[in-house]
């Protein structure tokens, strides 16, 4: 694909990630989620409890927050999550999460995958903080703190929200999935299988 070369020739060096299913493996199970908190299967679990009055949306978000802990402590470390992470830091890239669960329990997940010391707190970006993919806002928001040009910052993720937000934010994507599941060739620069797939494919040379 066009971007490749890119990532071939460290044009790319700030690195933006998706954490559940793109770090991660995926344990989710948004059905489950829907259905302890009262949302229907159609619904956005977001846009649904934005538009609840604040008593209400503040206990379902509360029912939310707990399972979220059960999961991030349950979380596993995707396949060549920790190889990719220790090698970007230490050639001096900028590593940032844009997710949509909360700042607390992205960094309670990554410290259960081992990567905690990888991310500055403020480079987590979490529903909070910005609007959720795949609004832009959190990849905006990294771009401002970092100070980096849009054509070195890279979104990696695993869902359509994950890519729609980089091709929003105007900077190259790329899609970590399986090829049994769903893939959005219109709005990945890169497709790799997994994150050891994309470590040697930044590694290689010209």
């Amino acid at each position: 694909m066009p971007q490749r070369h890119l990532l071939i020739q460290g044009i790319i060096t700030h690195w933006v990630f998706d954490l559940d299913g793109t770090l991660t493996l995926p344990i989710h199970d948004f059905s489950l989620i829907k259905r302890l908190l009262q949302i229907p299967d159609h619904a956005d679990i977001l846009d649904f409890l934005k538009q609840l009055p604040v008593n209400e949306r503040q206990k379902r978000y509360a029912l939310l927050h707990s399972h979220e802990e059960e999961l991030a402590d349950a979380a596993t470390a995707a396949p060549g999550a920790v190889a990719l992470i220790t090698a970007l830091h230490t050639r001096g890239d900028r590593l940032g999460i844009v997710t949509r669960n909360s700042r607390s329990i992205a960094s309670r997940t990554l410290h259960a995958i081992g990567l905690s010391d990888y991310f500055d707190t403020r480079a987590i970006i979490g529903r909070d903080e910005a609007e959720p993919k795949p609004n832009p806002a959190g990849i905006r928001a990294l771009q401002k703190q970092w100070g980096a040009s849009l054509a070195e910052m890279v979104m990696v993720g695993d869902y359509i929200h994950d890519l729609a937000a980089g091709k929003a934010a105007s900077i190259a994507t790329i899609h970590v999935s399986r090829p049994d599941r769903q893939r959005w060739p219109e709005a990945s620069d890169v497709m790799v299988e997994d994150l050891a797939e994309l470590l040697d494919l930044i590694t290689q040379m010209p």
